[in-house]
């Protein structure tokens, strides 16, 4: 295997051997990070592919300031919430002071299975999910997110508010269903 110094140089020489091992080492652990944002596996892949072209072409420029891989999940995280930018203007956005805010309760995952999970979150409603992503998932801020996405904080926080709500609720359900404890 080569390093990730060998990786990046072969790639911006545009040697297709190593741009192939360049994907194969990290497409699977990214295509988790798509499938967070997406709607759907064929959206993910959609994102993963776009998301590659834009790494392959920014190679040249990466300065190994950061490690690779964090580089490289920005680079999806943008593609991804470029992609649903889009989608933006559809979206029900709710504003903090018509949100029902809740104290944070805890919700207990060990009883799900990873795919369970993943099905649960990509259900939630576009923008819930954006947000819920960047800020749980990710760790950006409000402030941030807001930027991001072109909303005001308070809807970043009710949108989040909102997804913790519906997952919650979701997570019940499918309790409840399969008999889960």
């Amino acid at each position: 295997m080569l390093s990730e110094k060998e990786l990046v140089n072969g790639c911006a020489k545009g040697e297709r051997a190593v741009q192939r091992m360049l994907y194969d080492c990290y497409c699977s652990r990214l295509m988790v990070v798509c499938l967070r944002y997406a709607k759907s596996v064929p959206e993910a892949e959609d994102i993963l592919q776009e998301g590659f072209l834009k790494i392959f072409r920014g190679l040249k420029s990466f300065r190994f300031e950061s490690q690779l891989f964090t580089w490289m999940t920005r680079i999806i995280i943008n593609t991804a919430l470029n992609h649903q930018r889009q989608k933006l203007y559809l979206l029900p956005m709710v504003d903090a002071e018509d949100a029902n805010l809740q104290e944070d309760e805890k919700i207990s995952l060990a009883d799900f299975h990873l795919s369970e999970l993943m099905a649960i979150v990509q259900s939630l409603p576009d923008g819930c999910r954006l947000v819920f992503n960047l800020f749980a998932v990710e760790g950006y801020g409000h402030k941030e997110i807001a930027e991001m996405l072109g909303i005001n904080e308070g809807t970043s926080k009710s949108q989040y508010n909102r997804a913790k709500s519906l997952l919650r609720a979701k997570l019940e359900n499918v309790k409840t269903k399969y008999g889960k404890v």
